[in-house]
């Protein structure tokens, strides 16, 4: 609980230097769907970043979002969000633009439910858009975790697990239920969550896909940067591979001589292939 409130308490002195610089995101993100953000009277507590155009032929598999601090700021990390959504994702996130409070790993389920319930739903902008079949869950630090209790759904294809790791080892028994490939995307061992994330990569269940990148940017990683900087180019390329199939984006992650290896990126593979 002590790095749980320090996981917090890091945040919070970060959303202050943030709120202090003027935007930095580029309109739409980089993607070749230029991206915005909405909201919902059928899902209130969540910032829902999509296309905004959707793409006639092309169906947006899902992407559900805890926010670091577990804070309820829909657009705290607007500029990743935008560059995810701008590669044809429907990106959810938990809390109202510039919201405020606290929120929780069922509130990304609330997410995925909203979703699938909108593919079919008679009037919805979104009815037969959405690729129900691929759905990821990510989120940073305190979000992090909230992905973590999430994945046990079973509609989860794949887990994001940016600047977090399990806070307890009361807690590791989480780490049985993934069953899915998952990404930790950490900031170097300057990253409050470095120890957490490298004790969870030891005991991630035999034979499970996983990716580890560390980036020396420490907690708060690369956010602020116009579109997410290096985490939104690489979560983006992961999101792609594992939920669109994308081929060159796998080569960012796979074998020995991969795209982002010997680079700045320190990078682990286990069972991918």
């Amino acid at each position: 609980m002590k790095l749980r409130r320090l996981f917090t308490v890091v945040a919070a002195l970060a959303l202050l230097q943030l709120s202090a610089a003027p935007a930095q995101a580029l309109p739409g993100g980089s993607g070749p769907y230029p991206a915005d953000y909405e909201t919902t009277f059928r899902l209130p507590g969540h910032t829902i970043y999509r296309p905004q155009n959707i793409p006639s032929g092309v169906k947006l598999p899902i992407v559900a979002w805890g926010n670091g601090a577990c804070r309820a700021d829909g657009t705290w990390f607007e500029n990743i969000l935008k560059e995810f959504a701008s590669h044809g994702f429907l990106v959810i996130a938990n809390g109202r633009p510039g919201g405020f409070g606290s929120t929780d790993a069922g509130m990304l389920i609330d997410a995925i439910d909203w979703a699938v319930a909108e593919n079919t739903r008679f009037g919805s902008r979104y009815r037969g858009k959405i690729d129900t079949s691929e759905v990821a869950v990510m989120g940073q630090s305190c979000g992090g975790l909230e992905a973590y209790e999430a994945s046990a759904d079973p509609r989860v294809t794949t887990t994001g697990v940016f600047n977090s790791g399990m806070l307890d080892d009361s807690d590791n028994w989480r780490l049985a239920r993934l069953h899915a490939p998952v990404a930790y995307f950490v900031g170097g061992p300057e990253d409050i969550a470095y120890p957490n994330a490298m004790d969870d990569w030891d005991r991630l269940p035999a034979g499970l896909p996983a990716f580890m990148g560390n980036l020396d940017v420490g907690h708060m990683a690369t956010y602020s940067e116009p579109n997410g900087g290096e985490f939104g180019r690489v979560g983006s390329a992961w999101l792609t591979w594992q939920l669109k199939g994308d081929t060159a984006a796998k080569q960012l992650f796979v074998g020995s001589n991969c795209g982002l290896c010997g680079t700045d990126w320190d990078v682990r593979q286990k069972n991918l292939t």
